[in-house]
């Protein structure tokens, strides 16, 4: 089994067509058919069946994707760290971060971790942390700034919190005579709530449940840019986390009491040892943090739980 060939399989499984993936990975359709074929011999198993025109993944060829998505994955990441080694002032972070963070201290974090490595390649996806935990698992980011407790526990995980971060009630205006909300408050309340898989939704539903209602919603479905936008525009109340609300000027975030907050932990895998490249980003993320905090200038409502051991 030759890495190309697996790349030749990923590329035909993700267009669902042996001309797109030829163009795709740059080769003559014929070699790529042919590599395919060789793989489906060595493993004595069909991948693809091509009934009428129309390619679909076989049993196998579903069993094979994520595994050879990961390996490809693999193989990239052992390329970049040997070039690493070998003294060349180049690489790569893939970074994972939930809507919050890239909307809050984050972009600090990356201009610091720019300035000091120049020559490393920084990869920013965004997303809930369950989309970030898988695709931590199928090896497409080095590192995730994710909620805890996750869902599910992952064992092929490795967490380290470093922060944690007060939920609000953002609004247009100020919700009430008192400083602060209880979640039983926000009972009969028009929300805007986050899309379906988000954490922020989980939280919020987690908490209104808890205290023995189901929340009312005005509208769903938006990342939080769109979350936010909506509350300014007066369509109700969101649960946020504070720091969000540091540069619109346009809300009111309202203390919930008792103290409603999320941890964030940065997330890595514990089968793969990070690139040198990962574990600067992580250094320089720490020790942005640690500052922040002994500065006093961490965003309200931010606690820092970093410390600067190996990882």
């Amino acid at each position: 089994m030759q890495f190309q060939q697996l790349a030749y399989f990923v590329a035909v499984a993700e267009t669902r067509h042996f001309t797109h993936a030829a163009e795709r990975t740059r080769v003559a359709q014929p070699s790529l058919s042919k590599q395919i074929k060789a793989l489906e011999t060595e493993l004595g198993a069909p991948l693809f069946s091509r009934a009428r025109g129309n390619v679909t993944l076989t049993p196998a060829g579903e069993a094979l994707l994520p595994l050879a998505r990961r390996m490809l994955a693999d193989a990239d990441t052992a390329r970049r760290e040997i070039a690493e080694l070998a003294g060349l002032r180049r690489g790569r972070v893939r970074l994972g971060a939930t809507p919050s963070l890239c909307a809050g201290l984050l972009a600090d974090v990356l201009a610091r971790f720019h300035g000091e490595y120049p020559g490393i390649e920084l990869q920013v996806e965004e997303g809930g942390s369950r989309d970030l935990v898988r695709d931590l698992a199928r090896g497409q980011l080095d590192l995730a700034l994710i909620i805890l407790p996750l869902q599910s526990s992952d064992p092929s995980l490795v967490t380290e919190e470093i922060l944690r971060e007060d939920l609000v009630v953002a609004s247009a205006s100020k919700p009430g005579r008192r400083p602060y909300m209880r979640i039983d408050d926000l009972r009969g309340r028009p929300l805007v709530m986050f899309r379906r898989g988000y954490d922020l939704r989980e939280a919020t539903l987690t908490a209104c449940r808890q205290a023995g209602f189901e929340p009312r919603f005005a509208v769903e479905g938006g990342e939080m840019d769109a979350v936010l936008r909506f509350v300014e525009a007066g369509l109700g109340i969101a649960v946020v986390p504070s720091m969000v609300l540091d540069n619109r000027p346009r809300l009111v975030g309202t203390p919930i009491v008792p103290g409603l907050r999320r941890t964030v932990a940065l997330a890595r895998r514990k089968d793969v040892e990070p690139t040198r490249a990962a574990h600067a980003f992580r250094g320089v993320l720490l020790s942005y943090l640690v500052e922040a905090a002994g500065h006093g200038t961490l965003p309200q409502g931010i606690e820092s739980l970093a410390d600067q051991e190996p990882i």
